[in-house]
């Protein structure tokens, strides 16, 4: 991980804090802006209330308070990019040297240059990140890979712990209580990037064969390093897309992994990344998405406009769609039968006696905690013989 000086080390404890702050006190002022100026006034002026999260969205913008919260949000976001880029730019050969020594020794890295970007992902950069998780300054440097590592501590308030893999840990918790004898062989981390998530279950899964793929290479160039630094011997980083895994048989993968991932995707990119997930994974597998709850009929809609902030704020085009649709009839028609699926929730696991929890007193502020919907499926013995 690049190191902070003095400066760039105040910088991101600054905005460490401060996007606790904006996550807890000040977030908590869009309520009060709602219930108290907001709908009152679209009540009177349309004598109803609002009908769908865009009309919220709508008259919120319209207020001084939610204006406010956007606008540092947005900022915190981009002053977080600055700081990062700033530290790797300035030690940028060190970091470019380092990687390409562990990568060069461990095998742990497989690049193909055939593999393309898709168009969702180079739209727009992701996260306000320059370069999305893609570009870099020069030919086969970790630039991106780098800026991603030491700023999500920043981003996320220190609730993902000192190395960013709370979700990690989160999903390999659920995994040993729900399946504590379970020893899975084979298994396929989709849309990686630098591998948060994917380490700690090769770190918890040892006698397991682990991949970590992504098509952004220069992600995954830094990925490759940081688990060799570590020490992670059973995990590979290969370039590769989820919508074509022809390199890998029918069956292949005893789990297959998304963390955070599917509100990356277009319409027409996850239904088929779920189908070709469905056909590596084997008869009795697992496969398990993390992701922020879907939007329903249940969940308020005041709750979806402001989990819908990324998508019009945080350059996330496709997060609004994504949690529009049903992700288990999506999940039905790759082939999981509606009876093998279930959701959990999971939570990042850190140390509490160095980072404290999330500024929610226990309880979802809208997409801004640690907290997380796990949408999964056990993949029937019966149905997958007969196909």
């Amino acid at each position: 991980m690049p190191r902070t000086n003095h400066d760039e080390a105040a910088r991101f404890n600054f905005l460490t804090h401060f996007n606790r702050y904006l996550s807890g006190p000040i977030g908590g002022g869009n309520r009060l802006a709602y219930e108290k100026r907001v709908l009152p006034a679209f009540q009177a002026e349309h004598g109803r209330d609002p009908q769908h999260r865009y009309e919220i969205r709508d008259a919120m913008n319209e207020d001084s308070w939610h204006r406010m919260w956007s606008a540092m949000k947005r900022n915190s976001m981009e002053m977080r990019q600055h700081t990062g880029r700033q530290a790797v730019l300035r030690q940028l050969d060190e970091l470019d040297a380092m990687a390409a020594q562990f990568n060069q020794h461990s095998g742990q890295l497989e690049l193909d240059p055939s593999i393309e970007q898709p168009e969702y992902q180079t739209a727009v950069d992701i996260h306000c990140q320059p370069g999305g998780y893609h570009g870099g300054e020069r030919e086969n440097d970790v630039t991106v890979g780098a800026n991603y590592d030491v700023g999500l501590f920043a981003t996320t308030g220190g609730a993902l712990g000192g190395l960013n893999d709370g979700g990690g840990q989160a999903v390999v918790e659920w995994a040993k209580k729900e399946r504590p004898d379970w020893s899975p062989k084979r298994i396929l981390d989709i849309g990686c990037t630098i591998g948060h998530n994917a380490v700690p279950i090769a770190q918890a899964y040892r006698d397991a064969e682990v991949i970590a793929i992504d098509t952004a290479a220069s992600s995954l160039r830094y990925g490759a390093a940081r688990a060799a630094a570590m020490g992670v011997k059973n995990i590979k980083f290969i370039q590769a897309s989820g919508e074509d895994l022809s390199r890998w048989p029918d069956g292949h993968f005893d789990w297959v992994q998304t963390t955070m991932f599917l509100h990356e995707l277009s319409a027409k990119a996850m239904p088929r990344i779920l189908s070709e997930a469905y056909r590596v994974l084997a008869p009795g597998g697992l496969i398990l998405h993390i992701e922020q709850p879907q939007y329903s009929d249940e969940m308020p809609l005041f709750e979806q406009f402001m989990r819908d902030w990324d998508a019009f704020n945080n350059n996330e085009p496709f997060w609004s769609a994504m949690h529009g649709q049903d992700i288990y009839e999506a999940m039905e028609r790759a082939g999981f039968p509606r009876d093998s699926q279930f959701s959990a929730g999971v939570r990042a696991v850190v140390d509490p006696e160095i980072f404290p929890p999330s500024p929610d007193d226990g309880e979802e502020d809208y997409g801004r905690a640690a907290i997380w919907n796990a949408y999964g499926a056990w993949k029937p013995q019966a149905q997958a013989a007969a196909a």
